[in-house]
């Protein structure tokens, strides 16, 4: 009788001790802060013949292209983000060139939550284009073309060198599309 009494305490201390956990409750999943420098931007002069303003926290990388092609990338590297650029001639093809850009913009239609489309025109320099804003976690969220319809064509593509995360990268998606909307309203052709 004793010992089932001591056994019987044992046990039940045992489970006093097992039973008694801390209240844990899970933090909710966050995202780091991003602290956005000022709105500055340097006119870029480039191998192209055109002129825009660029974000001062940008740099350009000239990559070889062809006669009438020009390529250069604008990288952000605080965001690890680069925006793809390519300017072509037109030559009595710029309905096919719309038409790619268009192509290019809605291959990610699959992942894309929603692709909305932005009108640009700037009458005093000829520049008229589109944005395609691409809603959810697509490769690239922002693409554009500007071009003044005759003589000039460019198109560009923002990406970003990690795993797209729509939640995570919408702040930043956001600042670099003004930026993107300010290079194409500053495009002078030469």
């Amino acid at each position: 009788m004793k010992n089932n009494i001591l056994i019987l305490c044992f046990f039940a201390l045992i489970a006093t001790l097992t039973s008694c956990e801390e209240n844990y409750t899970p933090r909710p999943r966050g995202y780091f802060r991003i602290d956005f420098p000022e709105k500055t931007y340097d006119v870029y002069t480039t191998r192209c013949p055109l002129i825009t303003e660029i974000p001062v926290y940008s740099k350009v990388e000239i990559l070889d292209s062809g006669n009438d092609t020009c390529w250069f990338n604008i990288v952000m590297p605080r965001y690890n983000a680069r925006l793809y650029c390519t300017y072509l001639m037109v030559d009595q093809d710029i309905h096919l060139m719309i038409d790619a850009a268009y192509k290019f913009a809605f291959k990610h239609e699959m992942k894309a939550e929603a692709i909305a489309r932005t009108e640009l025109h700037v009458d005093s320099t000829r520049v008229h284009g589109m944005v395609y804003d691409l809603e959810g976690d697509v490769a690239s969220p922002v693409q554009f073309y500007v071009t003044d319809s005759t003589n000039h064509f460019l198109r560009g593509s923002l990406y970003f060198d990690h795993a797209p995360n729509a939640d995570s990268l919408a702040p930043v998606v956001d600042f670099i599309r003004r930026d993107i909307t300010h290079m194409m309203e500053t495009v002078k052709w030469q």
